[in-house]
């Protein structure tokens, strides 16, 4: 990699916009190449000012990259844009060869990796991720990759720790995700660390997304769409939003679905992929986090108000969920309000 030390990240670049740049390899998938463009490309600060930079690169000199459709794409970077980037975003690729196969780099691909700056961010979508753990960037380090590869992948990489059933894994400066719509959490996420809760809720909303999917959730959920002559826990859970601030019992829950409380835990995990227990809890840190950069209420007052009943609990959960206090976390975002790149490191 380049000698030259990397002065930007997501809260040190500034006036200037945080560069992500996205390696487009021969057999991409549109649709997760397109990921980073759609959410990196949105947000802006209260000047109006876009917080991000998106650039694509390839392997070669400007041109032509195949996809998996029946089409190419135009590529108008080589790989020297990889030296300009504050993250790195590698998505799927069909036609990895011996990146995939043998779990080695081509020299075209080790040539291109060799212009990361040190400190730059790193993050694969699906099969990405092979080209990280094939660079030595994941050894002993988690990660996540398509559920159907996860095996293939710590095969072929022992040293890397797969967890084949999250959607995402954040590990600091290198993040991993898994197929498909997992990028789109996996950036959402990157944009929430990086600017707050309302900055990646209002992508979300533009996007036409759910605001917000938990790293940990399961990637595989048996009842992604709810069958319509089945009761759902639809109702319970929107009850549930709507006092948050309050103690909320299982049984009130599954009341509200008029279901035994065994029926609705086993409805609701199927539905959403994790129990009403670790759901209420992802949504009080999220109630949370929304209070502490949007308003000036006490740690003691945010608390209650996110249902945590006490400070210390918040304190607990957050740190558990972020790595970071409340207090920490106000600064932080309150700090970087006026610069377009500040935000969180985790």
């Amino acid at each position: 990699m380049s000698e030259e030390t990397s002065t930007s990240g997501p809260a040190d670049v500034g006036a200037r916009p945080h560069r992500v740049v996205v390696l487009a390899l021969d057999g991409l998938l549109p649709f997760e190449l397109g990921i980073p463009h759609r959410i990196f490309g949105r947000p802006k600060d209260d000047r109006g000012r876009p917080l991000y930079e998106v650039l694509t690169c390839s392997v070669r000199p400007p041109g032509p990259v195949e996809t998996d459709a029946d089409f190419a794409i135009h590529v108008p970077h080589g790989p020297e844009a990889l030296a300009t980037a504050d993250t790195v975003i590698v998505p799927a690729s069909y036609e990895l060869g011996p990146v995939f196969e043998e779990g080695v780099l081509t020299d075209e691909l080790a040539a291109a990796l060799a212009h990361l700056r040190p400190g730059t961010r790193l993050a694969s979508i699906c099969t990405g991720v092979y080209v990280l753990a094939a660079a030595g960037l994941l050894d002993g380090r988690p990660a996540t990759t398509h559920w159907a590869q996860a095996e293939h992948l710590q095969r072929l990489f022992p040293r890397v720790r797969v967890d084949p059933d999250v959607l995402f894994v954040d590990d600091g400066d290198v993040l991993t995700s898994a197929g498909v719509a997992a990028g789109i959490d996996l950036c959402l996420h990157m944009v929430r660390r990086d600017h707050g809760t309302a900055v990646a809720n209002e992508v979300a909303r533009r996007t036409v997304v759910p605001p917000y999917r938990e790293g940990g959730q399961a990637q595989f959920i048996a009842l992604p769409v709810p069958d319509p002559q089945q009761a759902s826990t639809t109702t319970a859970r929107a009850w549930a939003l709507g006092r948050l601030h309050e103690p909320i019992q299982l049984r009130d829950m599954a009341a509200q679905e008029s279901m035994s409380v065994r029926t609705f835990t086993r409805r609701f995990r199927e539905e959403t992929g994790v129990s009403p227990g670790q759901w209420l809890s992802q949504q009080r840190v999220e109630r949370a986090r929304h209070l502490l950069e949007s308003t000036d209420r006490s740690v003691d007052q945010v608390a209650r108000d996110a249902g945590f009943g006490t400070a210390q609990s918040m304190r607990q959960h957050l740190q558990a969920a972020l790595g970071v206090t409340p207090s920490a976390y106000r600064r932080t975002f309150r700090a970087g309000a006026e610069e377009p790149g500040a935000g969180l490191r985790t």
